[in-house]
């Protein structure tokens, strides 16, 4: 919280075309997937978790320990790895899948590779769990009360063989370039000195994949280590998914490298003049050893490209009721046809501790079974549950906000489909975390699109869209948008754009500090001709919504783009039980003309998420959409009082209702209440109207706090001074005004402000609950602070 003039406290060409081919060995005991550990049967039975058996694993304090190991032991480290990965899916959740297809490629890296005197860089790096493993971080992953001590990221600070913080995408091979940059000036600076010492860093290895290749910047990096030459070895890990999907013109000429062994023409990585290899054999340790120990050392940049199968060590499919007999249908569909560009039934190795599967083959457009991020027990191959892992404690709680208005948003949308060509819904790559369903994406055809991470692109192909006359809604998280910065500014804005984006998990969350969305409002809204609204219900989200997608040249339109805060879980909360808003019981207050103020439909508060959605969009249908966009900006006042006014933006607007009810009930002050609808500008009319009987404004915002929303207002007051009738006589100071007598009818004043929000900083899975209690946005801290003041 930040007082008026004071700080008060704050808070992701070819010389040898070198094919190994798959291997399997049977030499160690074959355990069953369902017996690797006594944890996952005590997890599904609520007992506590129980620590893992990997008495190999166990002993790995570095990659020492792993050189050291007995190759015949190589495939039981895999095993112990794998078995471990279950468990921890089961108890702590995570990026489990990926991981599980990255056993082999890990361990054959630590194997061949000196870390950290050889410099590994992962991708996005959520695919990091066993590099973490082996070098020191096992404990973390095998015993449950040190589960919370690693990130689920590389981190720098954690140890030394971790290059960089890194959860965004695609930028592995640019930033292995620039430590291979440096090792080779080094190199040449010592040489022509003759004295100086060469340098400390030796191979440098970009590990990329799990659908990050599809962002441009990692073509961008092709590009430069392809000029730059010299020791770079990049390792492409081709599990034939992304977070859904694999989706883009690249990945055709992939699947015929896979299934011609690495030989099949054209070669995207040799179209960029460089070297390159093949592995079948992604999940064969024994294979991956021998081919990186081919390139250790390398005096040019290589790229391995290695084909693994994403969940490896997951159940099978035939354990999907409802996917049940599609793979194997469509399995038989390639087969007749020839296509069998997504692979054919791969082998496993039980040694390892993988099972065969034929969830790798699907002909229909989302190229993956039918399992929601999430929503299914994942598993192996070609799979969308598989990403990310709910652990059991989590299963069949309800949906959390991204996926319950995301889901609310295209049951509105999806009507329109039949009658507005134009309306496309586009998502980077994370539509199951998004509540976009892999059903709706079968139902809308062509109005998905799936772009892969590509969240510049994705920007500039709405643009694209609303130009030629269409209606483009664009949605992802809020730190993933931070990669499209520029197009927001240019072809959408500039070009007055008539796009619409939906921000997802913006403000304060628990996220990890490369997911936190606490920037999005200093981010978009202060962006010229980008309307950013922040919706207070569901109703008022589908309001905004259906305004922002308002065909062009309707009456009251948006005049540019419009960005749409997705509620957060508090929002959602008081969706579900109304006595969170003690003053409004959710319905708002006032008579603006474009907001929701008609009666709604009454709902049990113990009703389901369905039922209430479906309820929502039938409120919509009867709603007024606004006359003009001076309409959606103007602010409600949804409680009328004296003294204190408290102004609540969007997540934040819950707090405000119940701070206001604790102020009356303990205080017996009456407070206003004002929902403020949204962040792009002030409506000065309320401003000014606060200064007939308001001593102290405070707001409260769930996000950065400076360059934020909350110190435009105290900005506005300080540069609107408003000198009193005593003032100006010079009989009065500021100190006495009678505006701080605690009298309603004091003389039209200026108001102080109080500002809540964060600090600027970066957090790290902190619970919403004790940044709420750091940033002072809690009812008593602010209760607290109100008094204060009088």
């Amino acid at each position: 919280m930040r007082g008026e003039n004071s700080d008060m406290g704050e808070v992701r060409g070819n010389e040898s075309d070198s094919v190994i081919t798959d291997g399997v060995s049977s030499e160690r005991p074959i355990v069953p997937r369902s017996a690797t550990t006594a944890a996952t049967a005590t997890a599904a039975q609520g007992a506590a978790p129980a620590t893992t058996d990997a008495p190999l694993l166990r002993g790995i304090t570095g990659p020492a320990d792993v050189k050291a190991l007995p190759a015949g032991q190589l495939k039981e480290l895999c095993r112990e790895i794998r078995a471990t990965l279950l468990s921890y899916g089961h108890h702590h959740g995570g990026h489990i899948g990926s991981n599980l297809g990255m056993v082999e490629a890990t361990v054959a890296l630590h194997r061949v590779f000196d870390s950290p005197r050889d410099r590994i860089v992962f991708d996005v790096s959520h695919q990091s769990y066993v590099h973490k493993m082996l070098t020191g971080r096992a404990a973390a992953y095998l015993d449950p009360e040190r589960f919370g001590d690693v990130t689920g990221f590389t981190n720098p600070e954690e140890s030394e063989h971790d290059q960089f913080v890194l959860g965004h995408t695609g930028t592995s091979i640019s930033l292995a370039c620039g430590i291979a940059k440096t090792r080779d000036t080094e190199n040449a600076a010592a040489e022509n000195a003759a004295t100086g010492a060469s340098s400390t860093i030796g191979n440098v290895v970009a590990v990329i994949g799990d659908g990050s290749l599809s962002s441009g910047v990692a073509f961008e990096g092709l590009n430069n280590a392809a000029e730059q030459g010299g020791n770079l070895i990049i390792v492409f890990n081709d599990n034939e998914m992304s977070i859904a999907g694999d989706f883009g013109g690249m990945y055709g000429p992939l699947a015929r490298l896979r299934a011609s062994g690495g030989t099949a023409q054209p070669n995207l990585f040799e179209a960029f003049g460089l070297d390159y290899r093949y592995v079948e054999a992604g999940n064969d340790v024994d294979a991956l050893v021998a081919a990186f120990e081919e390139v250790k050392d390398i005096d040019h940049p290589v790229v391995v490209h290695i084909h693994t199968l994403k969940g490896a060590g997951y159940a099978g499919y035939d354990g999907c009721p409802e996917c049940n007999g599609q793979a194997s249908d469509t399995t038989q569909q390639g087969m007749d046809t020839g296509d069998m560009s997504h692979g054919t039934t791969r082998p496993g190795d039980l040694a390892e501790g993988i099972a065969s599967t034929d969830n790798v083959l699907h002909t229909e457009p989302w190229h993956s079974d039918h399992c929601n991020l999430s929503d299914h027990e994942p598993h192996e191959g070609q799979c969308e549950a598989s990403h990310w892992q709910k652990p059991d404690s989590a299963l069949g709680n309800p949906d959390d906000p991204r996926k319950y208005y995301g889901k609310m948003a295209m049951a509105a949308l999806e009507p329109r489909f039949n009658y507005e060509p134009g309306l496309v819904v586009i998502s980077p790559a994370t539509p199951g975390s998004n509540g976009i369903t892999h059903d709706f994406r079968e139902r809308a055809g062509m109005h998905y699109v799936d772009t892969g991470i590509t969240e510049s692109h994705a920007v500039a192909f709405a643009a694209g869209i609303a130009r030629a006359g269409g209606t483009p809604v664009v949605a992802t998280t809020a730190s993933f948008f931070q990669r499209a910065y520029d197009q927001f500014f240019l072809e959408m804005s500039l070009n007055r754009s008539r796009v619409t984006v939906l921000d997802f998990l913006g403000g304060l969350s628990g996220s990890d500090n490369t997911h936190s969305g606490a920037y999005d409002l200093t981010m978009f809204a202060n962006i010229p001709g980008v309307t950013m609204l922040v919706p207070t219900s569901g109703r008022e989200f589908l309001h905004d919504l259906a305004w922002s997608t308002m065909p062009v040249g309707k009456p009251g339109a948006p005049e540019g783009a419009v960005v749409i805060r997705v509620p957060g879980e508090a929002i959602l909360a008081a969706d579900r039980d109304s006595s969170l808003l003690p003053l409004t019981g959710g319905a708002a207050a006032g008579s603006l003309t474009g907001s929701l103020n008609t009666a709604k439909e009454t709902l049990n508060d113990g009703c389901g998420d369905a039922e209430r959605i479906a309820a929502t969009i039938r409120d919509l249908q009867s709603a007024p959409l606004p006359q003009s966009q001076a309409d959606m900006l103007r602010w409600r006042i949804t409680h009328r009082g004296v003294r204190v006014a408290i102004v609540g933006l969007g997540n934040a607007y819950p707090l405000a209702e119940r701070a206001a009810a604790e102020l009356a009930a303990r205080h017996g002050i009456g407070a206003t209440v004002i929902d403020p609808r949204q962040c792009t500008s002030l409506d000065t009319d309320v401003l000014e109207s606060l200064r007939n009987g308001h001593q102290l404004v405070v707001t409260l915002e769930d996000g950065q706090l400076e360059g934020g929303w909350g110190e435009k207002i105290t900005a506005y007051y300080a540069n609107h001074w408003s000198r009193t009738a005593s003032e100006a006589q010079g009989t009065d100071s500021v100190p006495n005004n009678p505006a701080f007598s605690g009298a309603s009818n004091a003389t039209p004043a200026n108001p102080r402000v109080l500002n809540f929000g964060a600090a600027k900083e970066f957090t790290d899975r902190v619970p919403l609950a004790e940044l709420n209690e750091r940033y002072g946005l809690t009812v008593e801290q602010v209760v607290d602070a109100i008094i204060r003041c009088f």
